[in-house]
């Protein structure tokens, strides 16, 4: 007599089942998770943020179930860039049961953004949805997490399991709100559970919400009324390495849109432990102010990397390089701390400074890789979460 197995059962993806979104756009095929509402979206139309927040860096299904197999069907957006021979590799989902590591998959298909940087043009030609599959998972009652890939757009249209699921129960660990560029968002880390934000949550036993934005942690007003309106107990803002690369605003700008940018987080979070962090050591910015732009000659050994195009001469008339920005960032925050016991300041040279730049040197001379993102999250968790940290448990 053969045995069949038993058909599997599916189940809407809520937002009650995913961590680490602010928004859960319903679409014709599934759900999309965003990390910024629709009403800031709204307010900005510049392509690299739309794609950056899509992204769910931090954004992972949680769920409590018996089930032994999980079926998902997603819609990927992989990124191909025109002059690389090779092609980037599928995005990786991470499986934990009861929070440790337990397997990762890939999802193949989906739409492909090929993105030429030479030219600053980008172009989407749709494609269909794949299936993950995680199957002869432990028995019994058990909590579920699929870290979803960080640098990869992922729709979600249908998740089935052998057993009925529930949202997970939330474990009352506090919940770390961070903003940060690229480097927050991930960048040149191999999966999305060794970012080093997901890292120093994981050593600090904390709960991310990740507004880590590639290319668009530029103090935009929309960012910090996001801040603002999500519940955090504990709320840091990377600041600096992106306003450089886009050459954005000279310091007199600089200023007053940190004031700002500060001023509306805390309309919301007035007394929660707000750390202010300056740049990571970037050596080709320390001194020499942006834009940053792709080295079109690095194409031809198949790479990618980037050079500062500022002129040195021109910070005398206010343009922005990292040592200004760690200055200004310092006086500002010592300026405000008088009236506010819970602002601290960090400088990102106490994460990657001079002397790791000679061991782990940036691959693209602008983003860490995997073992500078493990090292950044031991350092932050180090100094953040001391006993005598701004993170410090009060409990």
């Amino acid at each position: 007599m053969t045995s069949t197995a038993a058909p599997l059962i599916s189940t809407p993806v809520t937002a009650s089942l995913l961590r680490g979104a602010l928004e859960v756009e319903h679409t014709e095929d599934g759900v999309l998770p965003h990390r910024l509402p629709a009403w800031a979206r709204a307010q900005c139309t510049d392509g690299q943020l739309l794609m950056a927040e899509s992204q769910p860096s931090g954004v992972r299904l949680v769920l409590r179930s018996r089930t032994r197999t999980v079926e998902l069907d997603a819609r990927p957006t992989k990124r191909v860039y025109p002059g690389l021979a090779h092609r980037p590799e599928d995005g990786i989902y991470e499986l934990f049961i009861d929070g440790a590591p337990y397997a990762q998959g890939t999802v193949t298909g989906g739409n492909t953004l090929t993105i030429d940087m030479a030219a600053s043009t980008a172009e989407l030609q749709p494609g269909p949805a794949g299936t993950l599959r995680f199957a002869e998972l432990p028995d019994g009652d058990k909590d579920i997490e699929i870290w979803l890939p960080h640098t990869e757009t992922t729709e979600l249209m249908a998740l089935r399991t052998d057993a009925p699921v529930e949202p997970a129960p939330y474990s009352g660990r506090r919940v770390w709100l961070h903003h940060g560029s690229s480097i927050s968002h991930g960048s040149n880390a191999t999966t999305p559970s060794t970012i080093w934000p997901a890292l120093a949550a994981s050593l600090a036993g904390v709960e991310l919400v990740n507004l880590g934005l590639g290319g668009s942690a530029l103090l935009d007003p929309f960012t910090a009324r996001a801040l603002r309106d999500t519940p955090a107990e504990l709320i840091s803002v990377k600041i600096g390495i992106n306003l450089v690369n886009t050459d954005l605003m000279r310091l007199r700008a600089f200023t007053p849109a940190v004031h700002g940018f500060l001023d509306t987080v805390r309309e919301g979070h007035p007394t929660t432990p707000l750390l202010v962090v300056s740049p990571i050591l970037c050596p080709m910015h320390e001194d020499t102010p942006g834009p940053t732009a792709m080295d079109v000659n690095s194409l031809a050994a198949d790479q990618v990397r980037f050079q500062a195009m500022g002129d040195p001469a021109e910070v005398a008339g206010g343009k922005l390089t990292l040592h200004v920005i760690r200055d200004e960032l310092a006086r500002i925050v010592a300026q405000r701390s008088a009236d506010d016991p819970h602002l601290h300041y960090l400088d990102g040279r106490e994460l990657y400074g001079e002397k790791d730049a000679e061991e782990l040197p940036l691959p693209d001379a602008l983003h860490p890789d995997g073992p500078t993102h493990r090292l950044i999250a031991e350092r932050f968790t180090e100094l953040a979460f001391a006993p005598d940290g701004p993170f410090r448990d009060r409990a």
